[in-house]
């Protein structure tokens, strides 16, 4: 049997767990179909229709947005930042994609739609607020920026990022490889070679040989970004992160085995955590007629860097126990570093302690890091509660 004959299951990928079953969402007062997705309307008051609209982009995966999955995060975790919402008056607007894995600039095409439809919609002339979760961030940041430079009056008063990486995310070199190395499973590699995987990785690689380096369509994304100014002028701009601001991170050591498989089609395959220097191991890639040494020059410890979390490595190792026995030592890495959610360094240097740093050097107006290093978007009182007390009034 060749490794294109091996029965691994395919998954959705390795930037996301696969979805749980989750309760159905409440029914919304309106959907609006847009261009490649809609958005889902939350009235405060549904009798007095939408006045103060709180509009908030889906994140990156592959597939469709799924509302239930949405509203879980939101309202259904350790916060019901949705109840809080509506009870304050405000209105939620939840914009999905068709496509999450689509282009960032697609994507912001169908969230100046769902601005676009609030303004028409809305009573009154309460202003927006206008944001998103992770990559959502990062949609609604160019749309917002895109509308000014058309000299178009979004009527926005507040952007929000959630997590977002504005100075890019994070996926550990030797997990991306063997995305690509892993044939039987191409969902992986597609994944990883998404064009908003592309634009919103720091360092990618799109094939088992490349070397690590800032996709071209990253590089022609920024350049977008920076033409239409690279952030909204009008609006006042906040963010949160889920990482925190003291430059410690989860715990996760450079250079130590991360995953390692002992038996079955891939024995012998091992995934190691980041670490500084020349020619560091980070993998060691084996199937049954094919193997790869994997190693890294130049990167940072970006593993165990403070910031919000993803379950990387563990993902990869639920999938490879489907095809023999796998240890998991470390199962979540940084994703998002919290210099890059607050945008106030870059990942070359991603243990700068934020809260040592001058928060006028942040491109944010306000902003606010987790007390820990939280999985990424989670949706915690404390977070939550510091968006609702800065919604313009």
């Amino acid at each position: 049997m060749t490794d294109q004959q091996q029965p691994v299951v395919e998954p959705l990928g390795f930037l996301a767990p696969a979805p749980p079953t989750v309760e159905p969402a409440p029914a919304p007062d309106a959907t609006w179909e847009l261009r490649g997705g809609k958005a889902w309307v939350y009235l405060s008051n549904p009798k007095a229709g939408l006045r103060r609209p709180v509009i908030l982009s889906d994140g990156f995966e592959s597939g469709p947005s799924r509302l239930d999955q949405l509203w879980a995060a939101l309202e259904r975790g350790d916060y019901a930042f949705v109840t809080e919402l509506r009870q304050r008056g405000y209105d939620l607007v939840l914009i999905g994609y068709d496509e999450r894995s689509a282009s960032i600039l697609d994507n912001a095409e169908t969230a100046i739609q769902a601005i676009r439809s609030a303004i028409q919609e809305r009573s009154g002339d309460a202003p927006l607020t206008v944001g998103g979760f992770s990559m959502g961030g990062l949609v609604t940041r160019y749309a917002l920026a895109k509308l000014e430079t058309l000299r178009m009056d979004h009527q926005t008063a507040l952007y929000l990022s959630f997590d977002s990486p504005h100075r890019g995310a994070w996926v550990p070199i030797g997990l991306q490889k063997f995305a690509h190395f892993l044939t039987a499973t191409p969902a992986l590699s597609r994944q990883i070679n998404s064009d908003a995987a592309r634009q919103l990785l720091w360092r990618h690689v799109e094939s088992v040989e490349a070397e690590p380096a800032e996709d071209a369509l990253r590089t022609e994304f920024l350049a977008e970004l920076e033409r239409v100014g690279s952030w909204p002028k009008v609006p006042r701009l906040i963010g949160v992160a889920n990482g925190t601001g003291n430059g410690v991170g989860p715990g996760v050591p450079p250079g130590e085995d991360a995953v390692t498989v002992s038996g079955g089609w891939f024995a012998g395959t091992a995934l190691y955590t980041q670490a500084e220097g020349e020619k560091q191991l980070v993998a060691q890639l084996k199937g049954q007629f094919a193997e790869k040494e994997v190693r890294t020059t130049g990167l940072p410890a970006l593993d165990g860097a403070p910031g919000g979390t993803l379950e990387t490595f563990g993902i990869a190792g639920d999938r490879l126990e489907l095809t023999g026995p796998t240890e998991v030592t470390h199962r979540s890495v940084c994703f998002v570093p919290s210099v890059s959610a607050v945008a106030i360094g870059d990942l070359d240097d991603p243990y700068s302690a934020v809260d040592a740093l001058h928060r006028e050097s942040s491109d944010l107006d306000d902003f606010l890091l987790a007390e820990t290093n939280e999985p990424h978007s989670h949706m915690s009182r404390t977070l939550g509660e510091w968006i609702l007390e800065r919604l313009p009034q």
